[in-house]
């Protein structure tokens, strides 16, 4: 307990880490107060008890951080973001250009695939932005609009998405954590005080066993949740001895290699849950077309959603490709094991080179096996839950708090790497 206290005397005494958390705090207040702009020309009818109601759209929301239970101008949130990402993400994989920016090109290939991922979000948006005004309109929650009314919305909500775009990459660079995950995660909190004053306003007591249950299992998700992450399966490594002049030696010492159990963190829940909203979107917009094949297209489409077995199958098929490829990307074994070579290390019984580098993936594949599967069942468990108790605000709140406790642990685990560098 002592050492908790002293790490956070050091984080409010300390100038830099002091700044980079004011930063953030900052940009989080800034986003809340835009988040309660409403978009003019559009009023809300009923819209709390749909988003209670409506599964998808409380995931929508979660994504929106709150913006579109207030038909704000952040309603679109940082979805057209985090789906443009993935689309980019994606074609490091399939296209060579664009994998040589990712791995050859060092900082200026980041800044281009960087720039590129902002372009690509502006489509993005303004698909999603008329997706979701016609979902609102067939759900009965906006009225008629005019084709001036329809294009200045679409527009605001662009400029909104974009604007938190940015704002979520201020937070990565100049503050702590990542951007658009914490601006997900100050929506869900800031949403608490309403899902708790609804509850109270609501509470029966004879479903006093049944919310006992459903706290119950919260608390085992959260537990479960920490354990994954938290989990390490080490790889042991000796530096080789070294002669230095004068018969003076150096090194021998031994050390591990910490991999996670979990090395994705929240990111693969997120990936999955903006890449199943978007066809629901695009039905959505289709269902207003007068053409028989269009319709049926987006009769399909709508079908695929969060209140159907096959929605929460390829729920749990998502988030374990997306676990396996986010370690793909952010952890790249043969350059651990290259380091290692330059370094005069090695793995005790494995050779330098190549088989250092087939021994790490094969230790990575597994672990990251055990992750995906337990990350893909925490994920649809509140899904479950809700297809056998029938409340809908559980599933919302379920993928919230997977969210929330997700982010909480990177943050902390940010703040503690900061913390040594400045020890060190």
């Amino acid at each position: 307990m002592e050492n908790v206290w002293r790490k956070i005397k050091i984080v409010f005494t300390d100038k830099s880490l002091r700044k980079k958390i004011l930063f953030v705090l900052l940009a989080l207040v800034i986003f809340r107060l835009l988040a309660n702009i409403p978009v003019p020309g559009i009023g809300a009818l009923e819209l709390g008890r749909v988003l209670n109601n409506n599964q998808f759209l409380g995931i929508l929301n979660i994504f929106s951080g709150g913006g579109l239970s207030n038909l704000s101008v952040m309603m679109l949130g940082v979805g057209p973001y985090i789906t443009s990402s993935i689309i980019m993400q994606l074609l490091g994989f399939m296209v060579p250009a664009v994998k040589r920016m990712q791995q050859e090109e060092g900082e200026i290939g980041r800044k281009k695939l960087s720039q590129y991922t902002r372009l690509l979000t502006i489509p993005l948006a303004i698909v999603q932005g008329l997706s979701l005004l016609a979902l609102l309109k067939n759900q009965g929650l906006i009225g008629d609009m005019t084709l001036f009314q329809h294009f200045a919305s679409v527009s605001i909500i662009v400029a909104g998405s974009m604007l938190l775009m940015w704002i979520g990459e201020l937070i990565s660079e100049f503050g702590i954590g990542n951007g658009v995950s914490l601006i997900i995660f100050a929506g869900i909190v800031a949403g608490l005080p309403g899902s708790v004053s609804q509850f109270l306003f609501t509470f029966e007591p004879s479903q006093l066993p049944l919310y006992i249950l459903l706290f119950a299992i919260g608390l085992l998700i959260v537990a479960g949740v920490v354990v994954v992450t938290e989990a390490e399966r080490p790889i042991h490594v000796t530096y080789a001895k070294q002669i230095r002049g004068a018969g003076a030696t150096s090194g021998g010492a031994s050390t591990y290699i910490p991999l996670r159990v979990n090395q994705a963190g929240v990111i693969p829940i997120i990936f999955a849950l903006s890449i199943l909203i978007f066809p629901q979107m695009i039905g959505s917009l289709l269902s207003s077309s007068s053409i028989g094949i269009l319709q049926s297209i987006s009769r399909g489409l709508i079908w695929f959603s969060g209140a159907t077995w096959l929605y929460s199958i390829v729920y749990f098929i998502f988030v374990f490709i997306f676990t396996y490829f986010y370690t793909a990307v952010t952890f790249d074994p043969n350059q651990l094991a290259e380091n290692l070579q330059k370094n005069g290390a090695f793995v005790p019984g494995i050779r330098p080179g190549t088989a250092t580098r087939d021994y790490i993936s094969h230790i990575l594949n597994r672990i990251t096996l055990v992750g995906a599967v337990f990350l893909g069942i925490i994920a649809v468990l509140p899904l479950i839950i809700k297809s056998i108790t029938n409340i809908s605000a559980f599933a919302v709140g379920g993928t919230a708090l997977l969210i929330v406790v997700s982010v909480v642990l990177d943050l902390v685990k940010k703040i503690e790497a900061q913390l040594s560098m400045r020890e060190y």
